[in-house]
């Protein structure tokens, strides 16, 4: 017997075949490697049972709602009645439907969990998986502990008709107590997930980790190409297409994400590092630098920008992208961190570190997408109680016809409105260049910090002077005129203290500490106030009746 015919007589599944490089494997080391290829990392589908076992903590699960059971309300039948196929489906996985729900633990939090098996069904949603995802949900609410949903569906049941339909609004009123309440919800895209199951609770986690080689979308490719007859592009609703299009906030390997679910609970949880801040070392007063060389510095292109901040002042980022409407601004950096131990969001303007990076973030200048991006991640941390802290470093909102397209005085506008009612404490630090609207887009909070070699203004020198005298040659007086720095500003009760270059991670912690002794609702009074109070005016013969 040849070794081919001796593997055929194995017993199915003993030996699979890799998709993507071709490499055939035995099943027990595609199991050691977490159903992925050990040659070319290509994902293969996961059984529920096998996933839970990869994110629960040893011997913590525990199932709930198994007894739900599948009926038949339409007495469905097309070459075979429904009844028998969940009897076939049953009986091939031992599974009374296409989820698996119950409470476990991961990285020693507790947690709830639900995944999909989409060996049942194709994973379609039908009365029983919309009611096990809303009660697990449930659970999670009255525990007050995260959930995390790994779906992996085809859609709606047609064998149940619109009571399968029903359970995208079931599910999504569920996701919505959990959010009002503050409870974590992660969600988790394995492939495929497609129809009513993308439309509804998949698409709403505070974090959506989308696994490498995953596909999503509303309409699957075939549902397109047959009913309008559009040519699909390459890589559309793949992981990468979700990402791009900010549907999504990370693509991670399947070897990455129980350690990725373990960082952001723990944030979003709020638990704050075991060990003791260490004491802010005194600081010294800021050096007096004239205007237009402050602006130079300001502008200098080996001034750390977003990424190198975040990697110094911060610990275990998370980056989260998208806005969840159709973009992912890559001029608006932002994520889950730690600042000293406390958990925060944080949301930054983000330039280059070389010509070519530039040019890919647009120089630091968002588009609407971006400052959607940012609403995104202040409401996020408003949800979990956790404190955001911003960083300033853009020449302004991008000015451009696609921008003005997508609407970019109501991005602005809409974002500082958010700011200034958010019931979370806000920091703000303008770290370089703080450029009209689209600065002050990131810079409406509780405290506002400056460093030293920074700038914050109405206009760029260069543009006032063009304005007002009809060349940008006078720029260097017109930013003395402007009164831009962090001393001027200091002296305007625009910033709160002006901070020196080496001292901004000892200053952002002690501020920060401040503002979480204050109770919420004299923290929003007080942020109020403090808009209201901006700017000078006389009251002569002002009518006070």
């Amino acid at each position: 017997m040849t070794v081919l015919e001796q593997i055929n007589a194995l017993p199915e599944g003993t030996w699979l075949r890799c998709q993507g490089c071709a490499v055939l494997l035995h099943h027990e080391a595609l199991a050691r490697h977490e159903h992925t290829c050990p040659n070319c990392g290509r994902h293969f589908p996961v059984r529920a049972l096998d996933r839970v076992a990869m994110l629960a903590d040893p011997g913590s699960f525990t199932e709930r709602h198994a007894n739900l059971a599948p009926l038949d309300p339409l007495g469905f039948t097309d070459r075979l009645a429904y009844p028998d196929r969940l009897a076939r489906a049953q009986a091939r996985t031992g599974l009374n439907d296409a989820v698996v729900t119950g409470l476990a633990t991961l990285g020693g939090r507790p947690v709830a969990l639900a995944v999909m098996e989409f060996a049942f069904f194709g994973g379609s949603m039908g009365s029983v998986v919309g009611e096990k995802v809303a009660r697990i949900a449930g659970d999670a609410l009255r525990g007050r502990v995260p959930l995390v949903v790994v779906s992996a569906s085809g859609g709606a049941r047609m064998q149940e008709g619109v009571l399968s339909l029903l359970q995208m609004a079931k599910t999504a009123e569920a996701v919505r107590s959990l959010r009002q309440a503050g409870v974590p919800f992660v969600s988790v895209l394995a492939d495929p997930v497609y129809g009513g199951v993308a439309a509804s609770f998949a698409s709403l986690g505070d974090v959506i980790v989308a696994e490498e080689g995953a596909r999503a979308g509303f309409a699957g490719p075939r549902v397109i190409e047959q009913t309008i007859r559009q040519e699909l592009p390459p890589g559309f609703q793949t992981a990468e297409f979700l990402l791009e299009h900010g549907h999504v906030d990370r693509v991670e390997r399947r070897q990455e994400l129980r350690g990725l679910l373990d960082r952001v609970l723990g944030i979003l949880s709020g638990e704050r590092d075991a060990a003791a801040p260490a004491e802010p070392p005194a600081e010294p007063p800021a050096g007096d630098l004239d205007a237009w060389e402050t602006v130079r510095l300001a502008r200098d292109p080996g001034r750390p920008n977003a990424r190198r901040r975040v990697e110094e002042l911060f610990t275990g980022f998370v980056e989260l992208h998208g806005d969840r409407q159709g973009g992912d601004d890559p001029a608006i950096l932002g994520g889950l961190a730690r600042l000293d131990g406390l958990p925060v969001v944080v949301v930054a303007h983000h330039k280059g570190a070389d010509t070519a990076e530039n040019v890919a973030r647009n120089f630091g200048m968002p588009h609407p997408a971006g400052y959607r991006k940012a609403m995104r991640l202040f409401r996020l941390a408003e949800r979990h109680r956790l404190p955001v802290v911003t960083l300033v470093d853009t020449p302004g909102a991008y000015p451009g016809v696609a921008a003005e397209e997508g609407n970019q005085s109501g991005a602005i506008a809409e974002c500082l409105l958010l700011a200034a009612g958010l019931r979370t404490p806000v920091l703000s630090v303008i770290t370089g260049e703080g450029g009209s609207g689209g600065a002050l887009a990131l810079a409406v909070g509780d405290r506002l910090l400056i460093q030293e070699h920074a700038v914050f203004s109405v206009i760029s020198p260069e543009g006032a002077a063009s304005i007002l005298y009809g060349t940008a040659a006078r720029a260097p007086e017109t930013a003395r005129a402007l009164k831009l720095r962090g001393a001027d500003l200091r002296a305007l009760g625009v910033v709160d203290a002006v901070v020196p270059e080496r001292n901004l991670g000892p200053t952002l912690a002690r501020h920060l500490r401040d503002l979480l002794g204050v109770p919420i609702d004299d923290l929003v009074a007080a942020r109020r106030g403090r808009l209201r109070s901006y700017g000078v005016w006389s009251t002569e013969g002002e009518d006070h009746d």
